[in-house]
């Protein structure tokens, strides 16, 4: 399979893994912009480097490298984007972004897990996953998040119901006029 071949494949079958991402995405052209590109053929890998930007449709991958993996057979294995961060986004089918960033972002095709490490967080209507390690297994839909060090792992939830605007700022009680207790007496 051609170098380009090979990546633009890897990443519609990025693009397409997360049922909830928008289905038409997945229909849009890959674009890749970096300032370098360098396959290694006998090795089955390709690296893109120096300002990666890798868009299809909603979908945006920042990054300082985009790195893929192929097998000997030519299938790609695993992308890898690093940076500092390198970040994550995307529409999802419910209308509301999901964003992601981390030193490194890599999924494995084979099995279908995404792995943000160093630094990584998850994020999606005001909702957050942080930690060092955030590991999400596609097949099985689970999440595991972990820390390293005294540091401890951050999730915020919202209610699926709030509303994300800021709460109004209460208006001020109208003052009253201080009362005269020498109002309503006579006056000689």
């Amino acid at each position: 399979m051609k170098p380009i071949k090979l990546l633009l494949t890897a990443l519609l079958v990025v693009a397409s893994t997360s049922a909830l991402a928008l289905d038409s995405d997945t229909r849009e052209k890959v674009e890749i912009k970096a300032d370098k590109s360098n396959a290694d053929l006998p090795n089955g890998t390709i690296v893109y480097s120096g300002r990666v930007r890798i868009s299809q449709g909603t979908l945006l991958i920042n990054a300082d490298e985009l790195r893929v993996e192929a097998t000997d057979n030519k299938d790609v294995k695993v992308l890898v984007a690093t940076g500092t961060p390198a970040t994550y986004q995307q529409m999802m089918e419910n209308g509301k972004l999901a964003e992601a960033e981390a030193g490194e972002i890599r999924y494995s095709l084979q099995d279908r897990i995404l792995t943000l490490s160093h630094n990584a967080e998850m994020r999606q209507s005001g909702s957050l996953v942080k930690g060092d390690t955030i590991q999400y297994d596609l097949n099985q839909q689970k999440l595991l998040a972990e820390s390293s060090g005294d540091e401890q792992i951050t999730t915020i939830f919202l209610p699926a119901d709030a509303d994300l605007k800021p709460d109004p700022k209460p208006e001020p009680a109208p003052q009253q006029q201080p009362t005269d207790p020498k109002q309503g007496e006579q006056q000689p």
